[in-house]
């Protein structure tokens, strides 16, 4: 195999650290917006929903048990509390620290990538 599993795990890693700073957006996008609950990525959704798709198999018979989860797994988990009179739920020092914290590990998995992709590369001139 050309590629390893790696790859792909750092190719899921990099879709949990782009809908956790799609959800840090939103979340900040709306701090002034009454009744707004905050929301965040439930990592060990993503993990065990990562799982379970490697799990799926070819079932030969309709009354097997299929390996796969029925129904879809939401990541994204809202939260109740409220910080402000309005009913806002977003802590904008939290957001703002969940997002340093998720850019440094999306730079982290780029720069892995990139190790990777250079190896290839490697590889592929015959090792000059």
């Amino acid at each position: 195999m050309l590629f390893s599993s790696t790859i792909q795990g750092l190719e899921k890693g990099l879709d949990y650290a782009a809908l956790t700073q799609k959800t840090i957006a939103q979340n900040i996008a709306n701090v002034d917006t009454p009744n707004y609950k905050s929301k965040a990525v439930s990592f060990q959704d993503v993990f065990n929903e990562a799982k379970t798709k490697q799990l799926e198999a070819y079932r030969t018979d309709k009354r097997h048990i299929p390996f796969a989860r029925s129904g879809e797994l939401s990541s994204v988990r809202t939260y109740m509390k409220a910080y402000r009179h309005t009913g806002n739920g977003v802590d904008m020092d939290k957001e703002q620290a969940n997002m340093a914290e998720n850019q440094i590990y999306y730079n982290a998995l780029i720069d892995r990538l990139n190790g990777k992709f250079n190896s290839l590369q490697q590889v592929i001139k015959g090792g000059r």
